[in-house]
């Protein structure tokens, strides 16, 4: 092939080429532009929609068919289902036994929440220093693994250190010269005895937050107020504490929401398979521990699915009532 030849073969791909771009820039003319949106938006429903049917499997449609059944007469082992209206909520609301559980849950809740926000962040504030450190590495470490065990199996072995004849913790009050305590089987200390499990099982998922928090502190700010003389506690309210406040509030929340609901280590540690749980007397009966019992105990499904819908609406407003809180008092920068 001659030089010329070899030119014009050159010269016809690049008019091909342009002719191509021409096609397609026409092409892209007559096409609306909401085209290319309603493309992309079905591409990535399309690539969602494996997720969102796992969502609508094992989360939408159990919560529907939950607020279906908590109006109707309904048994898993029965196939007639009769239409009451209200009157499972009616029963419930004669029930003192549901009113008991919906107390002893604030209680716990009440309890819980000051003291996981305080605890984990005193903590998280003495590993602050140590944070880049091996020895903050370590701590941190140790501090998170009790979160990360099986809460079934912490629970076995708390049951063993509450024991009122051999267990750990009423040696130590007796090291101490205080009186041994009855724990699981007292009315007084069964459910303390669970909140300091749970304070045990959670406390280090939510000091890593904390920590999380307080290394988007600016040190600039600290090591300005340290100059200027401020005291520890003086930099703590002013900086540290409002600079962290989004933080607290997400612990805040999370907490609430997983203390209202906490069964586990209730139903562990205080009968579990062989009975009795919630006791002594119904002292740790707790709501989400009464919704298990009703149903799968008693077998009234329909009555336990209208006490979940009024555990569902009173974390609801919870959340509703923490978020207008957070609007007047968390400060995001």
């Amino acid at each position: 092939m001659t030089s010329l030849d070899s030119v014009k073969v050159i010269d016809s791909q690049d008019q091909s080429l342009v002719f191509e771009e021409v096609i397609v820039k026409k092409r892209k003319r007559f096409l609306p532009a909401s085209f290319n949106k309603i493309k992309e938006r079905l591409v990535a429903y399309g690539l969602m929609l494996p997720a969102l049917a796992v969502f609508f499997a094992f989360f939408y449609f159990p919560a529907l068919f939950l607020i279906y059944i908590s109006f109707f007469h309904w048994n898993i082992f029965s196939s007639q289902t009769k239409f009451v209206g209200l009157a499972n909520f009616k029963v419930l609301f004669n029930q003192p036994l549901f009113w008991h559980s919906i107390i002893t849950s604030a209680y716990y809740t009440l309890v819980m929440i000051p003291a996981t926000v305080f605890l984990s962040l005193g903590i998280a504030l003495l590993l602050k220093e140590g944070f880049t450190s091996r020895k903050g590495g370590f701590w941190r470490g140790a501090i998170f693994l009790p979160h990360v065990t099986p809460i079934v199996a912490t629970s076995i072995i708390w049951v063993w250190i509450f024991n009122p004849n051999f267990g750990l913790a009423n040696f130590v009050l007796k090291f101490l010269h205080l009186p041994a305590l009855g724990w699981l089987q007292s009315q007084h200390w069964a459910l303390p005895a669970v909140m300091i499990d749970s304070l045990w099982h959670s406390l280090g998922l939510y000091v890593i937050i904390f920590l999380a928090g307080l290394s988007n502190v600016p040190a600039q700010l600290i090591e300005v107020a340290r100059l200027e003389g401020a005291k520890k506690y003086r930099i703590f309210r002013r900086i540290i504490w409002p600079l962290i406040s989004p933080t607290t509030f997400f612990v805040v929340v999370l907490s609430t929401v997983s203390t209202w609901q906490a069964f586990s280590q209730i139903y562990t540690m205080t009968g579990g398979p062989h009975g009795g749980a919630g006791g002594p007397a119904f002292s740790t009966t707790t709501d989400a521990l009464l919704v298990y019992q009703t149903a799968f105990i008693y077998e009234h499904f329909s009555l336990a699915a209208a006490m979940s819908l009024v555990l569902f609406l009173i974390i609801l407003v919870l959340t509703i009532i923490q978020k207008i809180i957070s609007d007047r008092r968390v400060f995001y920068r």
